[in-house]
């Protein structure tokens, strides 16, 4: 019955575009992907017995308590090793050198990252490669520690234990897949000595941040791509802050930001920005007023589980 429901997409589409204002997310950003939600949105209308989509709305003025299950359904990860590699290379090349240098200059023994949104683990351990077996060698006293963040508990379980299957490292040189894996299993596992730096934690980068200045910022994906534009704007914002001067924020290379920031200075790498030095601790104000259009208050999540 279920497989019926998942035929009628315009339906679904009148929902989501009905539902994702609701949840602070964009449609817009949803367009290419929202038959993979539609699919989990028909599974759960069986769960709850519940006629069509129609029904499922009724369900969630009713139940406020669905909508954090509805927002679980809307959580896109596509995720492998050097995922856009042309971004990784100009990291390796020239943005971690930079930053290194820079570090070494201040005095410090340790850079700082953050990956935002970071899935089952390949971008955060795509730059424990990238420095440990590409830049390490040239700094020897110089480390590098990668806080790793997600809302999902459960793709944060599978990021610790670094275990992947062969098409998620289709991208990973060969030389250093065999010096950084081992087979197990049909699949390939990180070994501890570079997963010793990644940090993961259950964090949800429309509330908080984690504390300190990074370095070097990964998000994305996700803010750029799926939230509205409220969400988007109070995002750069905390990026911006947590942002390191000098420093160097690194967004999907599709994406843009929201508004100008006088802070971040765009590279020749779409979707590569760099924190102006001389920048303060807020990283400069984030201008631009909100346009007109209708007001849609966003509905407060809870966090929900479906078995």
């Amino acid at each position: 019955m279920a497989a019926s429901r998942e035929t009628q997409p315009a339906t679904c589409r009148e929902l989501l575009q009905w539902a994702l204002p609701r949840l602070g997310l964009a449609w817009p950003g949803f367009r290419r992907v929202h038959r993979q939600v539609c699919k989990r949105i028909g599974r759960r209308l069986a769960q709850l017995h519940l006629a069509d989509v129609a029904a499922y709305r009724a369900f969630l003025l009713e139940k406020p308590a669905e909508w954090g299950v509805l927002e679980s359904f809307c959580r896109i990860s596509i995720s492998r090793f050097f995922r856009d590699k042309p971004v990784f290379d100009r990291l390796g090349e020239d943005i971690l050198p930079r930053l290194a240098d820079r570090a070494v200059r201040d005095g410090r023994d340790r850079l700082l990252a953050w990956s935002a949104g970071c899935a089952s683990g390949e971008e955060p351990y795509s730059l424990a490669l990238l420095w440990h077996l590409g830049r390490a060698a040239r700094y020897p006293g110089l480390g590098l520690s990668v806080v790793a963040t997600d809302v999902d508990w459960r793709l944060l379980e599978r990021a610790r234990r670094g275990r992947y299957r062969p098409g998620s490292l289709r991208e990973v040189p060969a030389n250093w897949r065999s010096r950084a894996f081992q087979a197990r299993n049909g699949e390939f596992e990180l070994k501890e000595e570079l997963r010793d730096c990644v940090e993961f934690a259950e964090q949800d980068i429309r509330c908080k941040t984690p504390p300190g200045l990074f370095d070097l910022i990964l998000c994305r994906n996700l803010a750029f791509t799926y939230f509205d534009e409220v969400g988007r704007r109070a995002t750069l914002a905390r990026l911006v802050a947590a942002l390191r001067p000098g420093g160097a924020l690194v967004i999907g290379r599709k994406e843009t930001l929201p508004e100008p920031c006088a802070a971040l200075a765009a590279t020749a790498t779409p979707g590569v920005y760099m924190k102006a030095a001389n920048a303060d601790s807020r990283g400069g104000a984030v201008r631009g007023v909100f346009g007109g259009g209708e007001v849609i208050e966003p509905i407060e999540i809870v966090a929900a589980t479906v078995s």
